[in-house]
């Protein structure tokens, strides 16, 4: 009976880490991409794009003051 369990243990667990490895290769694959950077760049950028015009107004004075004055010597 015990012999029965244990090999039954045995072979889920060989199908867990078979699973695992297979998962973790096809994960790697699929993150080294160029469709996957392709996809990220332009989340990326297109979040960015979006902040830019905000941080631009915030950043820049409605007004200037007067210049500072040159002194010759």
């Amino acid at each position: 009976m015990f012999q029965k369990i244990a090999n039954v243990l045995s072979i889920v667990s060989f199908i867990m880490v078979t699973s695992v490895i297979g998962g973790g290769y096809f994960g790697y694959k699929y993150v080294t991409s160029e469709q996957f950077q392709t996809k990220m760049m332009n989340k990326v950028l297109g979040n960015v794009q979006g902040m830019m015009p905000k941080v631009l107004d915030n950043a820049l004075p409605s007004q200037t003051g007067q210049s500072i004055p040159f002194i010759k010597k």
